[in-house]
């Protein structure tokens, strides 16, 4: 099924278990001083939306972005999944933890969205959906599901606990530590058998 309808969306944060690993003793630091008791969102506004198969240019000054390799779920109610969608959540290389790292992740184009959904009935289970990343054809991550701290239902009724979904948002799963890298002129391949291939190359941007 093509993408008809878009509403907002939203990424999640630390919900990979080795995101939280990776973070250490940082997340026993202040001001949170402890792991995350609700969903961590942060909205990929439409300025960053790119389609499969389209160019995403990096700022001068940028010499390498983070790939964020993920699936979102995309909302038919506030409550019912219609299916997913892949998704490619980049992001300027940062250390920021403490706040929303809006200005690293909000670029135009830096959010990739694969061109087709499938019906969760279609799909499969979310816990076990195994994402292969690969940077001008080199396998470079493979990202495995069944280690989310919050699987897709959990994730999904924790948020509507503080917040109602509406038709086409789509709320991504997270991504998961050890995000691969890339620069300008490299093609970047997301694939999963059940949900295709996302594809997408990274340029220079326009002086």
């Amino acid at each position: 099924m093509s993408l008809i309808k878009r509403g907002t969306v939203y990424g999640t944060l630390m919900n990979f278990r080795g995101e939280l690993e990776a973070l250490g003793d940082k997340v026993n630091e202040p001001p949170y001083k402890g792991a995350p008791q609700a969903p961590v969102l942060y909205i990929k506004p439409a300025n960053t939306w790119t389609e499969n198969g389209g160019n995403i240019a990096l700022p001068a000054g940028v010499a390498e972005v983070e790939i964020g390799a993920t699936v979102a779920m995309v909302m038919k109610s506030a409550r019912e999944i219609e299916g997913f969608v892949l998704m490619n959540d980049l992001s300027i290389p940062h250390d920021s933890f403490f706040r929303p790292p809006v200005k690293s992740k909000c670029l135009d184009g830096f959010l990739a969205i694969g061109d087709r959904i499938r019906a969760r009935n279609e799909a499969g289970d979310p816990a076990v959906f195994k994402l292969e990343v690969r940077i001008n054809g080199e396998l470079k991550q493979t990202v495995r599901f069944s280690q989310l701290v919050r699987p897709a239902d959990k994730l999904l009724a924790d948020v509507s606990e503080f917040m109602t979904l509406g038709e086409g948002d789509m709320l991504m799963l997270g991504c998961d530590a050890g995000r691969p890298r890339a620069k300008v002129g490299d093609r970047i391949q997301i694939s999963m058998p059940a949900l295709g291939t996302l594809s997408n190359t990274l340029v220079a941007e326009d002086a």
